[in-house]
């Protein structure tokens, strides 16, 4: 086939252009309708906007007392467009829409490089409209970040199998060092498909080969360990603590709680607790259930069929095939990061799934066009009126398990789809024309439930720290769905109850009320006067109203520990009295409550304990000697002050610290929110 002409040359850049132009309508349309997304790293981001010491580690407040319980790579990003642009809504998640363009940008070219336009389109189109894709290119994760240096290193590599030049390989190297610092060992998953695809695939000897991975394997330790290496050697006294460990190290955080801790589920200090805390039922078919489907699950059942069909197609290439190399990096992708998340033990949420969704699509925009080229093959017909009819399948199941939003949408894709798969088998006997027709419904139609479930996310709005995608109120279905798979169980040593129940619980200084979506509660914030403190279960304010533990992602009964504050204008207007004279206007328990505090009052608020409130930061007797020295205006009493790390296997530090501050200080209330001023000096 000879190089297309200038009106092929204009017709491809036009639909390479509307598919980047969709993409970004997509993920930058209503943006701003998310507020802070994820207030945890939007208070970082404030922080680092501020303080460049706080910008390098990733501190949650830029008088740096914490880190993230992450590496910092994604909050540069946003950090230097606060710093830029101010803070705001649109100067946190537009560079993560921006970064979903450029993936679905990415991704289009490196499969339109072995299988030409038109499987590059679809890739990219199946990438743009995977439901958990739409929601984390609008969120503020590190999932973004990381998700986009995977798909840039496997680009690389592809680029280095053309002449076997090293250093491609090096640059995909980097690429992977770089998104460890953005989500560590995540980054690492893709790492064995790369590993084969260029020791299998380089046109070059074994010797050759063998080198060029080594070399790029110090190229990530490099990439990586060069932050890790700052920050373990970094005096202690003039950083802040890393959050998510237990001993001040961002070794034990890589290793440990975000490690391997995740693979066996004793997670130290965890929301969940320790060793097999609740993430769920594991096993194969946990990608499968009723949580985990809708975000990106759509086309996996096809796009493993399609596999199938790659392999086959190219089981007597040349060793040097690019074809079969791709198959390698986007099938061992697929398989060893869904084979990690199916058995992995430790937190595990939904939107996790973003890292797979550039492989599935890779592989139905490669499989199906591949398979489409093979058409007069009986068995590329089979195989693909088998990937349609099982997507078929598949759509009206996971539509069903939310039967009540759009009914008909689930027939149309069956009926289409199924009417597709049928005529696809006998294509040999059509007519041209009616043959495009007939693909052109077949794609369409199994796209229909992927990208409605799409629009449906980019047109809700996502706060907290557990976004789920898909349409408002989706996170209500009940435990069975697909395959009928349960739901993840709740995180042990939580309650949680589902929406539209009810709540009620004590506080110290009394009690209050509050409307919550979705059901009625009584939140534990006192009224003020005296009382006893009480325990409580409380509908979880999440990625949607009516969000409760039930829903798809869910972690009901975390409180404010999950959940950032929305401080009245008088709270907020208390914090920001004499801020200037205080290194902290405000410590809360838990990040996520300190966050919204600090962005609603401009100021860093001290977070008591990091994400979970588990991290001994600061002791009891670093925080008595910050109130000695004037440094804390208020503390600000909440859901998860007492919260004690003997079930999780962390530090009860920040239980003490709300329990001195309860016996020593005076507690005013105002507009529900007990508070403590402690510069007024103790009170018996």
């Amino acid at each position: 086939m000879g190089p297309p002409g200038r009106s092929g040359v204009v017709g491809r850049r036009i639909s390479q252009g509307v598919l980047l132009v969709g993409t970004a309508v997509l993920y930058l349309w209503n943006l701003s309708a998310s507020g802070w997304a994820n207030a945890f790293y939007s208070a970082a981001a404030q922080a680092g906007g501020e303080n460049w010491t706080a910008w390098f580690f990733g501190s949650s407040d830029a008088a740096n007392s914490i880190t993230v319980d992450k590496t910092p790579a994604a909050l540069w990003i946003t950090g230097l467009s606060v710093r830029v642009f101010g803070l705001s809504s649109w100067s946190i998640l537009v560079p993560q829409a921006l970064m979903g363009v450029a993936t679905v940008g990415l991704l289009y070219a490196t499969v339109r490089r072995v299988s030409g336009h038109g499987a590059g389109l679809l890739a990219g189109a199946v990438l743009a409209l995977t439901p958990v894709a739409t929601l984390m290119f609008r969120f503020n994760n590190p999932d973004a970040l990381l998700v986009l240096l995977l798909v840039a290193a496997v680009w690389a590599s592809m680029r280095g199998l053309e002449n076997g030049r090293t250093r491609w390989l090096v640059l995909a190297g980097v690429f992977i060092g770089v998104g460890f610092l953005a989500k560590m060992l995540q980054a690492f998953l893709i790492v064995p498909a790369l590993a084969a695809l260029w020791l299998v695939a380089s046109p070059t000897t074994i010797r050759h080969r063998v080198r060029d991975l080594l070399l790029a394997g110090v190229v990530v330790v490099v990439s990586a360990g060069w932050w890790v290496l700052i920050a373990e050697l970094w005096p202690v006294s003039s950083r802040p603590y890393i959050g998510g460990s237990q001993n001040n190290s961002v070794l034990e955080l890589v290793f440990g709680y975000n490690g391997f801790g995740r693979l066996t589920g004793d997670e130290t200090g965890s929301v969940g607790g320790s060793a097999g805390g609740g993430w769920g039922r594991t096993g194969l078919t946990r990608l499968f259930s009723s949580e985990m489907a809708p975000e990106a699950g759509w086309l996996i059942p096809a796009a493993l069929i399609l596999l199938v069909g790659l392999v086959w197609v190219t089981g007597r290439a040349p060793r040097t095939d690019r074809l079969r190399a791709a198959t390698i990096a986007w099938g061992g992708w697929l398989l060893v990061t869904g084979l990690v998340f199916s058995f992995m033990a430790g937190i595990f949420h939904s939107y996790y799934l973003v890292a797979i969704a550039p492989a599935t699509a890779a592989l139905v925009g490669m499989g199906a066009t591949e398979l489409w080229r093979r058409r007069e093959l009986g068995g590329a017909r089979a195989l693909l009126a088998a990937s349609v009819a099982v997507t078929a399948i598949w759509s009206f199941m996971i539509l069903a398990d939310d039967a009540s939003w759009q009914p008909w949408l689930r027939w149309a894709v069956l009926g289409v789809c199924l009417v597709a798969s049928a005529a696809l088998l006998g294509l040999t006997r059509l007519p041209r024309l009616l043959a495009v027709g007939v693909a052109t419904a077949a794609v369409l139609a199994s796209l229909g439930g992927t990208a409605a479930y799409s629009v449906a996310t980019a047109a809700t709005a996502h706060t907290g720290a557990i976004p789920s995608s898909g349409p408002a109120g989706s996170g209500m279905r009940g435990s069975g769905g697909p395959g009928g798979a349960m739901r993840a169980a709740p995180p042990a040593g939580f309650v949680g109850t589902a929406p539209g129940g009810a709540g009620t619980g004590a506080a110290a200084g009394g009690t209050g009320t509050s409307a919550t979506p979705g059901g009625t509660g009584t939140p534990p914030i006192g009224t003020g006067g005296t009382g006893t403190r009480g325990t409580g279960t409380f509908p979880q304010a999440g990625t949607t109203p009516g969000g409760g533990f039930g829903g798809r992602g869910g972690m009901g009964g975390a409180g404010s520990l999950l959940n950032s504050a929305a401080p009245s204008a008088a709270v907020t207007a208390l914090l920001q009295q004499d801020a200037g004279a205080y290194t902290w206007v405000a410590a809360a328990v838990g990040s996520n409550s300190a966050a919204g505090y600090q962005l609603a009052a401009g100021a860093p608020v001290m977070a008591v304990g990091g994400f979970n409130g588990t991290d001994p930061a600061p002791t009891l007797e670093e925080f008595q000697a910050d109130v000695a020295q004037g440094k804390i205006h208020w503390f600000v009493d909440g859901a998860g002050s007492d919260r004690g790390g003997s079930d999780t296997g962390g530090s009860d530090a920040a239980a003490r610290i709300a329990a001195w501050v309860r016996q020593t200080f005076t507690a005013t209330a105002v507009d529900g929110t007990t508070l403590y001023d402690l510069s007024t000096g103790a009170t018996a």
